[in-house]
């Protein structure tokens, strides 16, 4: 298979199943909101040595938002709700409710049958605590929202966020003759990318350039380089890197489903193809991590 000249190798990105979470963030501004997403999903670009991957999903206009507030929507997973709510909540609590003016909201349809039950975190319910006795409660169409006094106001959050099982590791690699030319389409596949709803891509800008293999010669590392996609190893390692290629870019991409990673993938390899790069490839493990096996022939298919 070619497109647009480029080689699609018949391979496959290899994914495994997490648990999920919306939060929709607003502020006075869409300055502030985007300030209160960034600071949110920062250091959580993988699971190997974060509490979650997160990254922003969309941006959002105030008809979008509960409050009618400028927004923006975020996406977490971790292993287990646990742990998701674990992670959500210190990161709420650390970098959303101390930014100027905002406000926190689940994203997340909830199991209204069993209300605050097995397939919701506790966000604001375990915030509510910071205000010292002050705090306030509001029901608003079944849904329970805290008010939290702080110096510009109140910091509104809702108290449960819904949870869903969701799908994390989609990936597939750029192998390019330069790195210029490599950044260059991987920048125009994480701009297709960002039109496909319920996927973020979890590391810096969206692009990796510090691939993993699993396992390590050290035994305290869980991961470590992937020796066959650098260059600079050509000759001392085993290659997986044809002739002419000089420089890989991954793209990772979370989703709430797997056909939104599956559409996420279409769209992102259709806009890295182009010239300078050699090959698009995926990541795998033989098919020994995860359930999720997204082949890039079938996806690509008709493309």
């Amino acid at each position: 298979m070619k497109i647009n000249g480029v080689d699609i190798e018949d391979t496959f990105a290899e994914a495994f199943g997490m648990t999920a979470a919306r939060a929709v963030i607003t502020a006075a501004s869409a300055l502030w909101a985007m300030t209160a997403a960034r600071a949110v999903t920062g250091y959580a670009t993988s699971v190997i040595g974060c509490d979650a991957e997160a990254g922003i999903e969309r941006v959002l206009d105030g008809a979008q938002t509960p409050d009618g507030r400028d927004g923006v929507s975020v996406l977490f997973f971790s292993f287990g709700r646990e742990k998701l709510q674990q992670a959500v909540a210190n990161r709420v609590g650390q970098c959303v409710m101390t930014c100027a003016s905002t406000a926190c909201y689940n994203g997340l349809p909830r199991d209204e049958k069993n209300g605050a039950g097995e397939k919701t975190i506790a966000v604001g319910g375990q915030l509510r605590y910071f205000g010292d006795g002050h705090q306030i409660a509001k029901v608003l169409d079944g849904r329970r929202y805290w008010r939290i006094p702080c110096m510009d106001g109140e910091f509104t959050c809702e108290d449960a966020f819904g949870t869903t099982q969701a799908v994390a590791g989609g990936n597939f690699l750029i192998l390019a003759q330069s790195q210029a030319a490599g950044l260059s389409a991987a920048e125009a596949a994480v701009e297709a990318i960002a039109d496909v709803p319920d996927v973020m891509l979890p590391f810096p800008g969206g692009v990796v350039r510090s691939g993993s293999k699993v396992g390590s010669k050290y035994k305290k590392l869980r991961a470590s380089t992937n020796d066959a996609y650098c260059p600079t190893l050509r000759g001392s390692c085993e290659t997986a890197l044809p002739a002419g290629v000089n420089a890989v870019y991954e793209i990772v991409i979370d989703g709430l489903s797997v056909g939104a990673v599956e559409q996420a993938t279409r769209v992102g390899v259709v806009a890295a193809c182009r010239d300078g790069v050699v090959r698009i490839s995926a990541g795998n493990y033989g098919g020994d991590l995860g359930p999720h096996h997204i082949r890039l022939h079938d996806v690509l298919d008709g493309a």
